[in-house]
């Protein structure tokens, strides 16, 4: 690893040697001290210089060159200077990239403009801060469950300046863990967690000496994939915030299998390199505060809160190792007057721009502010560039829409959760319009009640349905009538059947005919009281749907009387005659077969009319 390194380190120092005559000779680093912090995997480094301008013209502008293999990771970049042989107190610089003529085409170049030009034999003292974004690279880059995380830093033990530099330092605090190698030259020294190098004296421009560090780093290496946040403003006194991440741990991917046993049992002996919890630091009058996922409530959560912060510390239903992410939403009001104000006839949103998350790195951020339906004139300031848009979104009792400020931005860095103000116009009678809508409505529906209470929704006596359904319950109640002489009749037929039983019991055969005689009389009146029925119906327009059910149903029981008496009389003849029982039934068998057939008819055509 270590040889390609120093090549291309090499390469660059040869490269830029050979464009050391560009740089400006009016302006010369007195001393240059850097502070690189690698606690954390966003790499933080402080460059404090001393500038003095030995020219005789004034100077405006101090270029600050980077390696473009550090420019690309270059999230965030600060500059404040005061001019005097004394530090003093330190005013912003503003800061530009720029491309100067003559310079090596392998670095990237910022301008930090000064307030007034310096002029010569005049000092500055110029503060730097630099952050950086995945510029520590795992090594291995596969772990196993139970090994501990390795991550490799490569810099330039000088300072990498387009001007001279008379004395020089560096110091790289480490995270406290072991430190597997690192660069020594003749000045270099380790001290618990922090390694020096340096003094260097009389370093000439583009001057670049290789370095790198590799060691141990088990911090949260938090890397938000993407995070939707969505502030939403309510003038009825809230502000609503939602918070949609999609994290993933940034380090040395997990090989192997994940015991959970093992982690339950040794957390930090059996996951040492994984994390699993996130600590957000929301404002002191946060409320409302919810934490889930797409499965719903995570319980694994704490909250504390005082008068200046409201902490929460959440924990992913799994933990985290390399490569591993997890989805996940957090929300939580705030008071309006807290962070809603109004200016100029304006009213203006004032707050933080990134996550509350602590020392996360945010590769896409999109921040959603959502206006109050019929918000105007909307205008953003915000400390850095973003890329802008509006849309609208529709919620309850909305008739417009509510406007929709987007402001994405990628590399969002700690840093960068500074204030940003959204100005907008609204008139306050606006908040009229959804409460009236919904006393509005409530009256049109008590009104609709009182309506409907007072108006008469029967039907016409006099309409056909009415009639219709008036010819219809009589053509029911006439068949009720209908099926229950039928039932009469079938009675009638179990008295004959009885009455041979008592035959064959007895041989009265006497008493045997006075029965049928009984039961022929019986059938004749209801055969007579089934005629005006039978007529009723058959006149109806209303029973055509019943009508050959009826005339069927009057025909089967018809021939079931007939031959229910031609049995009776065989019997009673043959046992006056002293026939055999075994001659009788052979005698009656085909005649009790369709018997039983048309029985079976009869009461089948009897349930089909009950069902109607």
């Amino acid at each position: 690893m270590a040889t390609p390194l120093r090549l291309a380190a090499l390469l660059l120092l040869v490269l830029v040697a050979a464009f050391a005559s560009a740089a400006r000779a009016d302006l010369v680093i007195s001393r240059a001290d850097r502070k690189v912090d690698l606690t954390s995997h966003i790499v933080r480094v402080l460059t404090s210089l001393k500038v003095e301008n030995a020219g005789s013209e004034p100077v405006s502008k101090v270029l600050l060159a980077f390696p473009n293999i550090q420019a690309k990771n270059l999230a965030a970049i600060r500059a404040f200077g005061t001019e005097g042989k004394v530090k003093g107190l330190s005013s912003i610089l503003p800061i530009e990239v720029v491309e100067p003529s003559g310079v090596p085409p392998e670095l990237t170049f910022f301008s930090a403009s000064l307030h007034k030009p310096l002029t010569k034999g005049k000092i500055l003292h110029l503060d730097v801060l630099t952050v950086f974004t995945h510029f520590l690279q795992p090594f291995p880059e596969e772990i196993t469950q139970a090994d501990s995380q390795l991550v490799v830093f490569q810099d330039s033990s000088h300072y990498l300046s387009p001007y001279p530099v008379k004395v020089q330092t560096l110091s790289i605090r480490l995270p406290g863990g072991r430190v597997e190698s690192y660069t020594k030259y003749g000045n270099t020294k380790l001290v618990d967690s922090e390694l020096k190098y340096g003094p260097y004296e009389d370093v000439p421009p583009f001057s670049y000496n290789p370095i790198i560090v590799h060691f141990e780093n088990n911090n949260p290496f938090a890397v938000a994939k993407e995070l939707i946040r969505e502030v939403e403003i309510s003038h009825w006194g809230n502000v609503q915030i939602t918070e949609h991440y999609n994290i993933v741990h940034g380090g040395a991917r997990l090989k192997g299998e994940f015991s959970r046993l093992d982690y339950q049992s040794r957390p930090y002996a059996r996951g040492v390199s994984s994390f699993r919890h996130l600590i957000a630091r929301l404002p002191a009058r946060a409320h409302s505060i919810y934490y889930r996922d797409e499965i719903g409530n995570i319980s694994t959560s704490h909250l504390w809160s005082d008068s200046k912060k409201t902490q929460l510390e959440i924990e992913p239903r799994f933990p985290l190792f390399g490569g591993w992410q997890t989805t996940f939403t957090i929300g939580y009001g705030l008071p309006l007057q807290d962070f809603v104000f109004s200016a100029d006839g304006k009213r203006f949103l004032n707050i933080t721009f990134g996550s509350p998350m602590e020392e996360i790195l945010i590769e896409k951020l999109i921040v959603k502010v959502v206006l109050p339906e019929g918000s105007k004139d909307i205008d953003v300031s915000a400390p850095f560039p973003t890329n802008q848009w509006q849309e609208v979104k529709y919620s309850h009792l909305d008739i417009a829409g509510r406007p929709v400020l987007v402001l994405e931005k990628p590399d969002v860095i700690p840093e960068h959760n500074l204030h940003f103000q959204v100005y907008y116009k609204f008139n306050n009678i606006s908040l009229l319009i959804e409460p009236m809508m919904l006393i509005t409505g409530f009256f049109l529906l008590f009104v609709a009640c009182i309506a409907y209470m007072h108006t008469d929704m029967s039907i016409s006596k006099n309409s056909p349905s009415y009639l219709a359904k008036l010819q219809w319950d009589e053509v029911q109640a006439t068949v009720q009538q209908i099926q229950g002489i039928f039932g009469q009749c079938l009675a009638v037929h179990d008295k004959l059947e009885t009455s041979l039983h008592d035959l064959s019991r007895t041989g009265d055969a006497k008493s045997c005919k006075a029965a049928r005689k009984a039961a022929d009389a019986q059938l004749k009146e209801l055969a007579k009281e089934l005629k005006p029925l039978w007529l009723s119906v058959q006149s109806s327009p209303q029973s055509y749907q019943i009508w050959p059910k009826l005339e069927d149903l009057v025909a089967k029981e018809k021939e079931l009387q007939e031959k229910l008496m031609a049995r009776h009389a065989t019997v009673v003849d043959s046992v006056e005659k002293k026939q055999r029982g075994q001659d009788i039934e052979n005698r009656i068998a085909s005649q009790q077969q369709k018997i039983a057939a048309l029985r079976q008819e009869v009461e089948s055509l009897l349930e089909y009319l009950s069902e109607i």
